[in-house]
């Protein structure tokens, strides 16, 4: 039985990987269950489809909360470790850091033969006290197995934590059959080239500079519409960037039907400042659809050679690769071509599930 530990069922990429493992594993028939530390969210209800059993543990925050939190979280913590030693699964699987530092704590009280630490993101990524440092480093330790979603992360994570390299491994985020599916494009009333960008809007996703980008290549004569999916708190000032700059700028929140806005789309732009693999990129490859994107983190895994990268932050670099692909359909095509195709052989959730199984299996060995 493999149990996944995630803090919600929101719309990141974490609780993306969670429920799609989740969903694999089930339809392999490997038991599976999925915990859930805060709260439920649009997630949920993918897994109940499946038929996985999703537990909430009732955790709460202290930003939420108050000092409530703390004997609610003594209440879940006692909860999770009756759970445990029920169920007795054989490989518990704690994805991002309050779910590992929890596990870790928690599993040798409940007799879990296997800890996994699941790692999305960098150590860096969101700045930590050193007392939280110092807990994440011995979260990390006490875990069987960390599992990185690229190799770039597997480094960080080597080096911040001090764990050695054996103990690290490396499992790519999956995509199902259905973001390599044909799907009709969007309806959308514009006659310009449309650049799409996918992601929720926080100052690390560098839309920011995608606007300055678009921003120059008006100033070239090649005016775009730019169709922005995610929400968040820099709506309002991209909103007032793209009228400053006289940008047509469609932010359409975020949307269930990503499968058509690639479809409608000339090329996609992925400008983060920090991203460890990046579900956007790989969505957009499995479409066929022509990327730029940040040479950051895991991403020039995936693009080196099946798009073009530019230096995160720079809006000039981004304005020109866009140009690039915007203006030479052959090479664009190539690119979305050859990208496609490593997607196919090394994205699809099947090798991702059998990633998974086989560091599962190697682990359970040794026990």
């Amino acid at each position: 039985m493999v149990v996944q530990l995630i803090g919600h069922l929101g719309l990141g990429g974490a609780e993306h990987q969670v429920v799609l493992l989740a969903r694999e594993l089930k339809a392999r028939g490997v038991r599976t269950e999925v915990l859930v530390m805060f709260g439920g969210g649009p997630r949920e209800a993918h897994l109940h489809e499946a038929g996985v059993p999703v537990v909430h543990l009732g955790f709460r925050t202290f930003s939420g909360h108050g000092w409530r939190a703390l004997p609610a979280g003594l209440r879940a913590c006692a909860r999770m470790v009756r759970y445990l030693r029920r169920t007795r699964p054989d490989v518990l699987h704690a994805h991002l850091f309050q779910c590992y530092v929890a596990a870790a704590a928690l599993a040798r009280l409940a007799r879990v033969r296997v800890l996994v630490a699941g790692r999305h993101t960098a150590p860096d990524q969101c700045p930590r006290s050193a007392p939280m440092r110092a807990l994440d480093r011995r979260a990390s330790r006490r875990a069987d197995y960390l599992i990185a979603v690229s190799q770039d992360l597997a480094r960080q994570v080597g080096a911040a934590m001090k764990v050695p390299a054996a103990k690290i491994g490396v499992a790519y985020n999956g995509l199902t059959q259905a973001a390599f599916a044909r799907h009709a494009p969007a309806a959308l009333a514009t006659d310009r080239p449309v650049i799409l960008a996918i992601g929720n809007l926080h100052w690390w996703k560098g839309h920011g500079a995608l606007l300055g980008a678009a921003a120059l290549l008006k100033q070239r004569g090649l005016e775009c519409t730019l169709v922005v999916l995610g929400e968040g708190p820099e709506r309002g000032a991209l909103a007032r960037q793209a009228h400053s700059f006289g940008l047509d700028l469609r932010l359409l929140g975020s949307r269930p039907d990503v499968g058509r806005w690639l479809a409608r789309a000339d090329v996609v732009a992925h400008p983060s400042l920090a991203e460890p693999l990046g579900i956007a990129v790989m969505e957009a490859m499995a479409a066929g659809v022509p990327v730029a994107a940040s040479a950051v983190g895991g991403i020039p895994e995936l693009l080196t050679g099946r798009g073009l990268l530019v230096p995160p932050g720079d809006a000039g670099a981004l304005a020109d690769a866009l140009e690039r692909l915007l203006s030479d359909p052959a090479q664009a095509a190539a690119l979305a071509g050859a990208a496609q195709e490593w997607s196919r052989v090394h994205l699809h959730a099947g090798v991702t599930v059998d990633r998974h199984l086989s560091i599962y299996g190697q682990l359970l060995s040794t026990r």
